[in-house]
């Protein structure tokens, strides 16, 4: 399944590519015990499994993709059949990539070797020749920390000293193409340290990684892009910050909201119908103007003291600010029909760049959630009265030089 295809300019090149790929497995229902029950019975019944429904999506070479979903969400045979472990029933998987994987604890380790023999093995199957393996193999081996136990057989491993030996061989076979499966999860922190600094160096040498994970906070700061996947279908694919947003919502019960664009989880008698970001002059945002967030909201019934909280967080997802009503000590004893709730900046500080306002709505405790609206509104801010060019706000400084 491998695309002969010549190198194309940066725009267009495709380190992978996945066209209407569709996996079933048969489960089954009944197994027959005997051979009697076997022609009594006839064949063992089933049901078929769609595991993938037609996925398709292209990965630009260079860029980091972090694949998300629940599980059975097809996530991790997406991975195997792009691994080539699996073959789809229907549909083309095509890369021109040196590629290496890491989807399973010790994937390809024989037991009864020691780990310098499946170093060689491993190595092999993954296509390094043997002269480049033993040029590389102390290298190998002190990345992963075994030292000694190198040569010891691998079925006396630890699952950590599996996964550092397979990942150190995955990486010290120069693959332009990194498939990874949770298997990270197992190391301990400075080994997961240690293998997001060769990520970092990974993607700024212009590699491809495509990462299947849990961890949203790992694909929020370290993947370009976010494929959420459900029952074998992609649901959203973009951004790491909206998708990771919508798909932690919707783990949370949540539902996409027509009114607003956002996710919305909470069944409590007030919602908020809309949000506004202004100016005082009606404008564009700027840095230092005096700025409003403005919701309206409705009531089904009287609300005795509800709470309102208005987070304000960067496009890729870091919260900077989330005032509520009831820690400046304003209440209202009571919210009934339509009203609207405005929180105001007199000092809008925040830098150049993409936000977006989540709402919510409590009860006086905060323990009973009426209304949640994740991505509520995103809006821009343009450079205004500030001196900095990086970070997220300006703390207006002064500068002084003495002799």
């Amino acid at each position: 399944m491998t695309n002969a295809q010549g190198a194309a300019s940066p725009s267009t090149d495709i380190a992978m590519s996945v066209n209407d790929v569709r996996k079933t497995f048969r489960i089954y229902r009944e197994k027959s015990s005997s051979l009697k029950q076997l022609i009594i019975g006839g064949r063992n019944r089933y049901e078929e499994f769609t595991a993938l429904d037609g996925v398709s999506f292209d990965v630009p070479t260079g860029q980091a993709l972090g694949i998300l979903g629940h599980n059975g969400s097809g996530k991790s045979t997406l991975l195997k059949c792009m691994a080539r472990i699996l073959r789809p029933n229907s549909g083309t998987i095509t890369y021109d990539k040196r590629m290496a994987g890491l989807l399973e604890l010790g994937a390809g380790f024989h037991p009864d070797l020691s780990g310098r023999d499946n170093v060689f093995l491993n190595a092999a199957i993954l296509g390094m020749p043997r002269r480049e393996i033993a040029r590389r193999f102390d290298e190998i081996v002190e990345f992963s920390g075994l030292g000694d136990f190198v040569e010891s057989q691998v079925k006396t491993y630890s699952s950590g000293m599996y996964l550092r030996l397979a990942f150190s061989v995955a990486i010290h076979v120069d693959p332009e193409l990194l498939l990874i499966d949770e298997i990270l999860a197992v190391g301990d922190v400075a080994f997961q340290r240690k293998c997001m600094e060769r990520f970092v160096e990974f993607r700024k040498e212009g590699r491809t990684l495509i990462i299947v994970t849990h961890d949203t906070g790992s694909v929020r700061h370290f993947c370009d892009r976010a494929i959420w996947m459900d029952h074998g279908n992609i649901v959203e694919d973009g951004d790491p910050a909206p998708v990771i947003d919508r798909y932690t919502e919707s783990m949370l019960a949540g539902t996409l909201d027509a009114e607003t664009g956002g996710v919305r989880r909470g069944d409590g008698p007030i919602r908020v119908t809309s949000i506004e970001v202004v100016t005082a002059d009606g404008g564009t945002v700027h840095t230092g103007d005096d700025v409003t967030v403005r919701l309206r909201w409705h009531t089904d019934e009287p609300v005795r003291q509800p709470v309102f909280i208005v987070k304000l967080a960067t496009d890729v997802g870091v919260e900077v600010t989330a005032p509520a009503n009831a820690d400046a000590g304003v209440v209202l004893d009571a919210a009934k029909g339509e009203g609207v709730t405005e929180v105001r900046f007199p000092r809008f500080d925040l830098l150049p760049g993409t936000y977006v306002v989540h709402t919510e709505v409590t009860g006086p405790g905060r323990t009973l959630v009426y209304d949640h609206l994740q991505d509520a509104h995103r809006f821009e801010v343009s450079a205004g009265s500030s001196q900095e060019t990086d970070g997220l706000v300006t703390l207006r400084p002064t500068w002084t030089f003495r002799r």
